[in-house]
């Protein structure tokens, strides 16, 4: 029998993919017991978020009055034991030696980050009650509040980022983005988690929508699918590099409606109460109680031989 060889082009492949030269800006050191982040895990976190949420709705345990203590509380404690080990591992991803006393430290932490996400679902439950409510109410099609909360791609979306953005809030590196990037992959909904976004707020449709990292957005705002709310080009530093950490993107105040393909763009605020049509581009600040459409040209007129 032959022993298997290596073609020469397997060999030189590998000699290539393993020089320092070729990996070194694309490999994550991993350090012992430094767990990584798990797309997986992070999934079973998402899924008992919204069982905890919407209790009877999602995962395949029947709520009744009598039993909803123990659901809930199976649930809440199957997720802080998740997050605990995710957050961990978000901890540790941005750790550049493998340092014991660290690893102690981050251990700690995690667990008091956990706890602290715990408390805070009570708030995240009231603040989506908000957004399923508003969703309900303005969509003539929606024939209960079970189908928002069971078949809108914006409240899937949105329950992602109202998760990811509490973990945020209180210092949790990088779980919060995969988080939110989980959602935009499913939906098509990308919303930051960086972004502060008020009470009673929805999606209409929501494919295509962009939600800039330090996007303000009031209470009652509505956007439909293909809005952006998005920044300018970059201001560069002396090397040329971009800066970062500064607010660049739009500021939207109360009960507005943006419609369809909107684009707006900069540090600007769009005033409460307006309204900005579908396939506008907006760079300068609106008043409030402004309406923005599309420039309407009066109707042309033509020869008889179809010539303008």
């Amino acid at each position: 029998m032959t022993a298997f060889r290596y073609p020469t082009i397997l060999q030189k492949t590998i000699k290539e993919l393993t020089s320092e030269e070729s990996y070194r800006e694309v490999c994550h050191t991993h350090y012992y017991e430094h767990p990584m982040p798990s797309s997986d895990k992070l999934a079973e976190a998402v899924n008992l978020f919204r069982e905890i949420i919407f209790p009877g709705y999602f995962g395949d345990s029947p709520v009744r009055s009598e039993s909803i203590n123990y659901y809930v509380g199976v649930n809440t404690e199957r997720l802080f034991e998740v997050l605990n080990t995710q957050i961990l591992a978000g901890l540790c991803f941005a750790c550049d030696a493998n340092d014991e006393e660290a690893l102690i430290n981050n251990k700690k932490n995690a667990y008091d980050l956990a706890v602290k996400f715990i408390a805070q679902l009570p708030e995240i439950r009231r603040l989506l009650i908000t957004d399923v409510d508003v969703a309900f109410v303005g969509d003539p099609a929606a024939k209960s509040k079970g189908e928002v909360i069971f078949c809108y791609p914006a409240i899937r979306a949105i329950s992602n980022y109202r998760m990811a953005h509490a973990l945020l809030s209180i210092g949790v590196p990088i779980i919060p983005r995969i988080i939110s990037e989980m959602a935009h992959s499913e939906t098509g909904i990308d919303i930051h988690p960086q972004a502060q976004i008020d009470e009673s707020f929805t999606i209409d449709h929501g494919t295509g929508v962009v939600i800039g990292a330090t996007s303000i957005i009031g209470k009652n705002v509505k956007l439909f699918q293909g809005v952006t709310l998005g920044a300018k080009s970059f201001p560069l530093d002396d090397d040329g590099n971009p800066i970062k950490g500064i607010a660049r993107h739009p500021i939207v105040e109360d009960n507005v409606v943006i419609y369809a393909q909107a684009t707006i763009l900069g540090r600007i605020t769009i005033g409460k109460g307006s309204v900005v049509g579908g396939n506008v581009w907006v760079t300068n600040t609106i008043k409030p109680d402004s309406k923005i459409v599309q420039f309407k040209p009066r109707d042309l007129l033509y020869s008889e031989g179809g010539g303008i």
